[in-house]
C-alpha cells in the first residue's frame, strides 16, 4: 500500500492506492513453480503389488483353527474353551512343538475385534509365529 501526499494549494491530500504489479508477478511465479513441483511430489516408489488370488488352501491335520463367535466365545478345532488361561496354556503346549503348527483365526463379522485380538495375543505370547485369518471371499460377480 503506498500513500502520496498531494500537495495542491493549501490542502493535502492522501492517495491510498495499491500497486497490484508486483502481487501479481509473485503468484504468477508461485503458480509456475507448484505447476513445475508438483509432478514430482506425487510420483511414488515403483511397486508391484501382488494380484487377488483365490486358491483354496490344503489344510493339514496339525493345524489348529480357532474360531470366535458372535458373543466372544472362543472354540477351539470346534471345541468350546472355557477362559483364556486354558485358551492360554493350550497355545504354550502348541508353542512348544516343533515344526511349529499353523493357527487358523476364523472371526465372526459381529464379534468385536477385541475378542480376536485377544487370541492373537495369546498365539503371540506363546512364541506362535504362523497365524492366518480365514474369511469368506466376496462373490464373483
Amino acid at each position: 500500500m503506498a500513500l502520496y501526499a498531494n500537495r495542491e494549494g493549501d490542502e493535502d491530500h492522501v492517495n491510498a492506492s495499491i500497486n497490484t504489479t508486483p502481487l501479481v508477478d509473485v503468484m504468477l511465479v508461485l503458480l509456475i513453480i507448484f505447476l513445475i513441483t508438483i509432478p514430482v511430489v506425487t510420483q511414488t516408489v515403483a511397486l508391484r503389488l501382488p494380484k487377488e488370488s483365490n486358491l483354496p488352501r490344503q489344510t493339514r491335520p496339525d493345524n489348529i483353527e480357532i474360531s470366535v463367535d458372535r458373543q466372544g466365545q472362543v472354540f477351539w478345532n470346534a471345541q468350546p474353551v472355557a477362559t483364556r488361561a486354558a485358551l492360554a496354556e493350550r497355545l504354550k503346549a502348541l508353542g512348544r512343538q516343533r515344526p511349529l503348527p499353523e493357527v487358523h483365526i476364523r472371526g465372526d463379522e459381529q464379534v468385536p475385534y477385541e475378542a480376536i485380538g485377544r487370541v492373537v495375543f495369546a498365539c503371540q505370547q506363546a512364541g506362535i509365529s504362523k497365524i492366518s485369518f480365514v474369511t469368506q471371499p466376496p462373490p464373483k460377480g
